[in-house]
């Protein structure tokens, strides 16, 4: 394993990054540690044994993991993250965060019932009148906090484009989904021609309709697009960087990125350039593992809301998987296999997966590979990935 040291120091900001794996190219694994390198060798190792798995047995393309805690930030990959060149993720690669977005867009929401704009229990029907309507589908029964908890008993719009979703995921797009810019408040009309899912409150059911309302929500009650309030109320406060919305019709990744893969014929094909209008709210940011782990650490530190804001966003309700979780307000709740607590999101679309985490006390991991996996088994070995960075003791 190659080493590169550098002796920055993040003081008490926890910045973290992503992870990498290999499907068998000459790329060896590599490890940057940035801050001082502490005696955590030990949970290294089991770091690297997981992550590399990803690759010989699980094998995908390529994967990066970055580590932080209030000591300073490591960042390790395996695999690649560009096949045809042979290379690895680079240290401050952008990536596609797909549902991550998700808490920026309930961020922004309550930011705004902080503000008094919006009221979590309000009905729909409130903000945008007439727009929520079909068949057993009534805007006036559905509230804020239904569509921020997927709780509304929406149909999922991205069933649309023709693909099976697990939850988190983006449906993969035809071609004309992949280059043409999308209109959301057409798409949302389309679906709720469909019958809804069930009653309001009777159930979870992750559904990206409820985030596409959210930020239709958004922009009206702000005048700006979501992206744009993203941007001025998240993004620039917290200096990240290398955290963006893309603008409706980009279809490249800004700055330094690998190459996403998408299953297709039975080969991997690039598929890092698209056009995600049509992920919108529910989906469309970019951002380096580093920036996106500063964000739910300052978001879990209370940065960015006040302190009732931020604890309706952690009230749960369980979510119909194995294990303790949960699913607040854009926000998900698990308990790891150690018994600690860990909060964050986690996202899907065509090219990527990112997963990660948030302890207690303040140890944040983002894992990333640069293809979907096509399992369930293998989705369980990237959250083992991040289990075993936050639970691993030196």
């Amino acid at each position: 394993m190659r080493t590169k040291v550098s002796h920055r120091s993040f003081g008490t900001v926890a910045v973290a990054g992503a992870l990498v794996a290999l499907m068998a190219t000459s790329c060896d694994s590599t490890e940057t540690v940035r801050a001082e390198p502490a005696a955590e060798s030990g949970q290294r190792a089991q770091v690297t044994e997981a992550l590399n798995q990803l690759i010989t047995g699980d094998r995908l393309p390529g994967a990066q993991i970055v580590v932080t805690d209030r000591s300073g930030v490591w960042t390790g990959t395996a695999g690649a993250g560009d096949l045809a060149q042979g290379t690895p993720f680079q240290d401050d690669a952008r990536v596609r965060i797909g549902s991550n977005t998700k808490t920026y867009v309930a961020t922004v929401m309550l930011q705004l019932v902080a503000e008094g704009k919006v009221e979590l229990d309000a009905p729909v029907e409130r903000y945008l009148p007439g727009v929520v309507q079909g068949p057993g589908i009534d805007g006036n029964r559905i509230t804020v906090r239904n569509l921020l908890q997927h709780t509304s008993g929406l149909p999922e719009y991205a069933a649309e484009f023709g693909a099976p979703l697990k939850p988190g995921q983006i449906a993969s797009p035809s071609e004309d989904v992949r280059w043409g810019t999308k209109d959301i408040a057409e798409i949302v009309r389309t679906v709720l021609t469909a019958p809804a899912d069930f009653e309001p409150g009777a159930q979870w059911a992750y559904s990206n309709t409820n985030y596409a309302l959210a930020g239709m929500i958004i922009e009206k009650i702000t005048g700006e697009p979501v992206g744009a309030a993203i941007t001025h109320r998240i993004i620039e406060p917290l200096g990240l960087r290398e955290t963006y919305f893309p603008e409706p019709d980009e279809t490249e990744i800004r700055g330094p990125h690998p190459v996403g893969y998408l299953q297709s014929g039975g080969e991997l094909v690039d598929y890092t350039r698209q056009n995600v209008s049509y992920a919108g709210a529910a989906g469309a940011m970019v951002a380096t593992g580093a920036d996106l782990n500063r964000f739910f650490v300052a978001l879990l530190d209370g940065e960015l809301l006040p302190p009732a804001q931020l604890a309706e966003m952690k009230k749960t309700v369980p979510l119909p998987v194995p294990g303790n979780q949960g699913y607040g307000l854009g926000l998900m709740y698990r308990q790891l296999p150690c018994g600690a607590d860990s909060w964050g999101h986690g996202g899907d679309i065509d090219g990527f997966e990112t997963r990660g985490g948030v302890t207690g006390d303040g140890r944040a991991v983002t894992v990333t590979v640069n293809q979907v996996p096509e399992s369930a088994e293998a989705t369980r070995n990237v959250n083992r990935v991040v289990d075993t960075a936050l639970c691993a003791t030196p």
